[in-house]
């Protein structure tokens, strides 16, 4: 029995110079989106994706990387101003801010989009160790 495949026709996004990155760091990985103006994903890139295993995937240093492998491919492509959304309690929201604006794309507005509960879900038990 042969398998059917069906050809998927791959979407052709539009790069314009401005644009928005997103990124999100929460306490197991830091995941960056760079997309046009509107939100279609030009590229994008992640701590796991950059080879991190574990632990080592919520560090400054891993988000630095994800953000440069990320940056040098819109460049690439054209994107040139960005305006950053942050969302996540994670560690590395910085490095990854400066990671984008060093691989020159300038960064015009920082905008935190963390969510916060006002009183929501009932926390789950503390943690006996």
């Amino acid at each position: 029995m042969a398998k059917r495949t069906r050809s998927t026709k791959k979407r052709v996004v539009k790069v314009s110079p401005q644009g928005k990155a997103f990124i999100k760091a929460s306490f197991n990985n830091i995941i960056v989106s760079l997309t046009n103006e509107d939100g279609q994903v030009i590229s994008w890139s992640s701590s796991g994706k950059m080879g991190f295993k574990g632990s080592k995937k919520n560090t400054p240093y891993a988000a630095q990387l994800a953000a440069e492998d990320c940056s040098k491919t819109a460049y690439d492509l054209g994107l040139r101003k960005v305006k950053v959304y942050v969302k996540g309690p994670g560690s590395g929201r910085e490095s990854a801010i400066r990671a984008i604006d060093a691989a020159g794309i300038s960064v015009t507005e920082i905008v935190d989009r963390t969510p916060l509960p006002h009183n929501g879900c009932r926390p789950p038990k503390r943690r006996r160790v």
